[in-house]
């Protein structure tokens, strides 16, 4: 296994449970969206049917959130030069070369086990490793090996 390559592009997606989060914090929103609609529509005596339409549409944002999370969003895109993150916030560098990395650690952040990359320019890039949907030991192996192979370091035997 140490010496197979990896796909490339391959895309580190968002874990099950953190979508169903995010996707239940968009469901919050909507219901906050919809109170303040009925409000409104009860204080100036606007048509009850903007109710109908403002719910008709947030709940289409909220399956289409849920169907990008699912299928579309990243958390981290490795290539055969580089790296590029997702929508994760308080990642720092959001793109960069392997070539560029001088050090990669694992560290936790908040409470929340990180992988950084270190980069040679003082800059980092700080990766969630609980919002990957892939094994945190197999995704720092397969991190290793990217590594490796991005600075052109070659396996021996």
């Amino acid at each position: 296994m140490a010496g197979t390559t990896l796909p490339t592009p391959h895309d580190y997606r968002f874990a099950p449970a953190f979508a169903v989060r995010l996707v239940g914090l968009s469901l919050v929103a909507l219901a906050l969206v919809m109170f303040a609609g009925t409000a409104v529509v009860a204080l100036a005596s606007i048509n009850a049917d903007v109710l109908v339409v403002l719910l008709g549409v947030g709940v289409g944002a909220v399956f289409w959130l849920g169907w990008w999370l699912r299928n579309r969003a990243y958390v981290l895109r490795a290539e055969d030069d580089g790296y590029v993150v997702g929508p994760v916030r308080g990642a720092g560098v959001k793109r960069a070369r392997w070539s560029e990395v001088s050090q990669a650690a694992t560290t936790t952040v908040h409470d929340i086990d990180c992988l950084v990359l270190h980069l040679q320019d003082g800059r980092s890039t700080t990766i969630p490793v609980e919002a990957l949907a892939v094994d945190r030991e197999q995704f720092v192996r397969e991190m290793q090996r990217r590594l490796r192979a991005g600075q052109g370091h070659r396996p021996l035997g």
